[in-house]
């Protein structure tokens, strides 16, 4: 792993999915063969491969707190390009220093991760009173989860997160996405964990080669992504939770 310790220019920055986005790393630990931020490769000077590298913008925290009162409010994803969670937000604290100045400010608050450090936020989370937690479950299939994302936490441990979250009062989904072969018990699994779920199809072409070369071709196409994202939905109406399918 090639870490690079880096100064930013801007941190909160204008999103197309939110208002805003905070990105405190570029780069991601977790490796997901399918992680369409792979693009970033082509603004940094890295050679390495996708998930063998990380910028750790170690100026994220005072840049957060000169630009907050310079632009309107508005929702703010953690984050878009990296994940906030991923193993050196342990060391850094970076998600953790940025989460305490937006909860500061009140902004509406969306985390979105791969990872259960995001317990170790708790307590800031719970004094936000517009804050939601995603975690990215993309199959219940353990087997499948390291071929596709095999630097990322166990997918038990990501619905334990979830669990602990919700009980804790902080508002809960899960995004399914991409939806990956084995997604179909995940219905039972996040029952009265989340308040509501996402569901997307594979949308980049990263990580086709890993359907290729364990023959899970099948799961690419068009008609997996209809019938079990339309199964999936119903499998949560069923258990009253509201589920939203992306495609």
């Amino acid at each position: 792993m090639v870490l690079k310790e880096i100064h930013a220019r801007s941190i909160l920055v204008k999103s197309q999915v939110f208002d805003y986005v905070v990105n405190p790393y570029i780069g991601c630990q977790h490796s997901c063969v399918y992680c369409y931020a792979r693009f970033m490769r082509r603004f940094t000077r890295h050679k390495e491969p996708w998930g063998e590298f990380v910028d750790a913008k170690i100026n994220a925290p005072a840049l957060l707190r000169h630009e907050i009162d310079r632009k309107p409010p508005g929702r703010v994803w953690v984050s878009g390009v990296c994940d906030p969670y991923q193993p050196l937000e342990s060391k850094y604290e970076l998600t953790r220093k940025c989460l305490e100045i937006l909860v500061e400010y009140g902004r509406p608050i969306t985390v979105q991760t791969k990872s259960p450090l995001v317990l170790r936020d708790l307590d800031l989370l719970r004094r936000g009173d517009k804050i939601e937690v995603c975690l990215s479950v993309s199959t219940a299939d353990e087997r499948i989860r390291n071929l596709f994302e095999p630097g990322a936490p166990s997918i038990e441990r990501r619905i334990e997160a979830l669990e602990e979250l919700h009980l804790a009062g902080i508002r809960t989904y899960a995004m399914i996405a991409p939806m990956l072969p084995g997604a179909d018990e995940l219905a039972d699994q996040l029952s009265e964990k989340v308040d509501y779920v996402l569901v997307d199809r594979m949308n980049y072409h990263y990580g086709d080669w890993v359907y290729r070369k364990y023959h899970v071709e099948d799961a690419m196409g068009y008609d997996f992504f209809y019938s079990k994202g339309n199964e999936l939905a119903s499998a949560f109406a069923e258990r009253g939770i509201e589920c939203r399918v992306l495609f």
